[in-house]
């Protein structure tokens, strides 16, 4: 069962990707070669297979997180920069603008955006805390930093100016990231 559940979570994220909140129970189905039927035995309905994929979705990014963090092959500012930029490889291409379409139609799963990146931020305090003492960075403010970042992502999901531009949502973020840890670097 719970194969079954990730692998409609996955195909969740794909359609999302494609559609948007427009997405359809049949678009999954579809794309998994599978009954609707089959769908409702791990979700009650759409809404609730959507805050399902938001959750999953902050899971992956913090499962990617933690291997970021076991990698001890990186120094403390690339652990930094990668844990900063965290994305699983298929969420990539994913428009986040879509994401705060969530907002108005879905204000549950939107809180659990919210929420996803709002919270989680020690392992990145600890790594700026840690940067500072091997002086690899300035000694900055850190929940200055903190809101900087957030502020950023937070005005992807309200904005065109990622596809005012042509970037992905990747695109974007590393060009953040370089960003405020040059700004920071010593």
């Amino acid at each position: 069962m719970e194969d079954l559940k990730e692998h409609i979570l996955q195909a969740t994220i794909d359609v999302f990707k494609e559609k948007g909140i427009k997405f359809t129970m049949d678009d999954i189905a579809k794309k998994l070669s599978i009954s609707k039927k089959t769908i409702y035995t791990v979700t009650k309905n759409k809404n609730s297979l959507i805050n399902e994929m938001v959750k999953y979705s902050f899971e992956r990014i913090k499962t990617s997180e933690q291997e970021v963090l076991q990698n001890e092959t990186l120094s403390t500012l690339d652990k930094l920069i990668q844990l900063l930029s965290v994305l699983p490889e298929g969420y990539k291409d994913l428009d986040l603008a879509s994401l705060y379409d969530l907002k108005e139609k879905y204000p549950q799963a939107y809180k659990e955006v919210e929420k996803g990146l709002e919270t989680g931020w020690e392992s990145t305090i600890a790594l700026l805390e840690q940067g500072k003492e091997e002086g690899v960075i300035r000694d900055i403010n850190i929940p200055i930093f903190k809101a900087m970042f957030e502020a950023s992502l937070e005005r992807f999901f309200k904005r065109d100016v990622l596809k005012g531009n042509h970037l992905s949502y990747s695109e974007g973020l590393e060009c953040v990231v370089e960003i405020l840890v040059e700004g920071i670097k010593k």
